[in-house]
């Protein structure tokens, strides 16, 4: 089992797609581990999107991300990572594919409602970054429904 770092966008927070977006990782079969609701400060913006700190639209990605709340969620089963990258979609929401949640509810390269972690090394950054006090751990009883 493999635990995924993802983000409400406050673009996703403001159009009311928290529980729509929740709704798909649960129905998918993963188990939400950590769940919160922040205004990051713009240290902690700044850290998570470090690696494009190069980049012309840093500036701009800091400035909204940190404009409004996030969903902060960690998620836990097989092959998180990519089932959460799946789900997501491409960047772009004009071109990802209907039925990911940015395919179904994008049209922007910018306002693309959600982040996930791309690899096991991010996720293991993202979540100790948002979620210092920890995960939870408890039994969800319906992994014998998802899993062979």
């Amino acid at each position: 089992m493999e635990t995924t770092y993802v983000m409400v966008k406050p673009d996703g927070v403001q159009r009311g797609l928290i529980g729509e977006i929740i709704g798909r990782f649960e129905r998918k079969g993963l188990k939400l581990v950590g769940l919160k609701s922040v205004v990051p400060s713009k240290e902690t913006a700044e850290s998570h999107y470090a690696v494009h700190s190069e980049r012309p639209f840093y500036p701009g990605l800091i400035e909204f991300v940190t404009s409004g709340p996030v969903v902060c969620m960690a998620w836990n089963g097989k092959d998180a990572i990519a089932v959460a990258r799946t789900l997501i979609g491409a960047t772009n929401g004009r071109e990802a594919a209907p039925g990911t949640i940015r395919g179904d509810f994008g049209m922007d390269m910018g306002f693309n409602m959600i982040h996930g972690s791309d690899a096991a090394e991010t996720a293991e950054f993202e979540l100790g970054l948002w979620f210092p006090e920890g995960l939870m751990d408890w039994e969800q009883t319906i992994t014998s429904w998802v899993y062979e």
